[in-house]
């Protein structure tokens, strides 16, 4: 086991974007032809990252679901895992590991043939996947092979409880970082629980209310229930048609607007465990006429429905504005629709209301 390696095990840890290295060494000592470093948690689909060669096949078995549907995954979490590398047709039922078609039918044309891997449950109750494939000239490993990689296990296992905790602290270290500039902010997970949230957002509880299982619901209803489908369209990895949600003033507080922003799932935060960021933007009273841009990054509305908007909050009628913008009234009142779905509204006289206080406001 080289001591060299174990060193850069360790700076990965702090160091993210050195895995893919580090897992290209780690196929070098194990005479193995790729690796790979898979993530589970109950936040949402796995993250991994790995050598150039079985990384397509990674992206390929994640666009087709094959967390959920193989057989094989799903043993993972109902068998005791060996606190060691362990040749897969050593651990696998052999049916398990020949109907696993969504991995076979891409690797074996790579001629890449078994997986010796091994399992590391974290504390925070993740479980980290250390995989090498093997060649299928080469496929059962020999005793030297194994003896080196679990020399190098317990490093790994160090490494990935250091990662994680430090992708916490990162995810705190960006809400403290906005609640520095005026900003209430949260990280959640894609299924909406809070890993980290400042004072200005928990100052908020008639807006931000716990809810069950450490998640995170909105105090109106209108407004949770837009919230809610934005996570849950962000947790399945589609476009959430609305991702800014205003709630109206009330006697103790001016209008918000409430944004959700994915945080991007790479290498480089394999292990930060934040999928959404959340953060509360206060409106400013006024009569002033917010601009179509503004109106654009504020409710996420097009380029012709921010137009729209934007005419109709100067108190211009339906029917002249359409005229103005030189679409039908048919189209004017589509897209009124979709104005009223994105900003929470439902008659044209609370969007005015709500309109007349986004004129201050940056767009984010």
């Amino acid at each position: 086991m080289s001591i060299e390696l174990a060193d850069r095990v360790y700076e990965a840890a702090f160091v993210p974007e050195l895995w893919p290295d580090v897992l290209e060494q780690l196929t070098q000592v194990s005479n193995s032809a790729a690796a790979s470093l898979v993530l589970f948690s109950d936040r949402g689909p796995p993250k991994f990252v790995a050598t150039d060669l079985i990384a397509p096949v990674l992206e390929a078995f994640d666009a087709a679901d094959g967390w959920q549907r193989s057989e094989e995954v799903q043993l993972l979490f109902s068998m005791t895992p060996p606190a060691a590398f362990i040749y897969d047709a050593d651990y696998f039922p052999a049916e398990a590991l020949e109907s696993n078609h969504l991995r076979l039918d891409r690797t074996r044309p790579l001629g890449i043939g078994g997986q010796v891997g091994s399992f590391v449950f974290m504390p925070t109750g993740e479980m980290a996947l250390f995989s090498t494939e093997r060649w299928q000239h080469n496929d059962r490993p020999s005793g030297d092979e194994m003896a080196r990689l679990n020399g190098l296990r317990p490093h790994l296992a160090r490494a990935g409880l250091v990662a994680t905790r430090l992708g916490l602290e990162r995810a705190r270290g960006t809400v403290s970082a906005m609640e520095k500039m005026g900003l209430p902010a949260a990280v959640l997970t894609s299924t909406g629980r809070a890993l980290a949230v400042n004072t200005l957002l928990e100052a908020m509880p008639a807006v931000f209310r716990p809810a069950a299982h450490g998640t995170i619901s909105i105090g109106d209803a209108e407004a949770n229930g837009l919230f809610q489908r934005a996570v849950e369209a962000m947790r399945r990895r589609v476009d959430a048609s609305v991702r800014s949600i205003p709630l109206q003033a009330r006697d103790d507080r001016p209008p918000l607007i409430i944004h959700l922003l994915p945080l991007q799932r790479s290498a480089h935060d394999i292990f930060g465990g934040g999928d959404i960021l959340i953060a509360a933007t206060a409106l400013s009273a006024s009569s002033m006429v917010p601009s179509p841009t503004l109106l654009t990054g504020l409710f996420d509305l097009t380029p012709a429905e921010a137009r729209l908007a934007s005419t109709l909050s100067q108190g211009v009628a339906l029917k002249d504005a359409a005229a103005g913008s030189k679409i039908t009234i048919k189209t004017a009142r589509t897209y009124l629709e979709r104005i009223f779905a994105k900003t929470g509204t439902r008659q044209q006289s609370q969007l005015v209301a709500l309109l007349k206080g986004a004129d201050r406001v940056p767009t984010p």
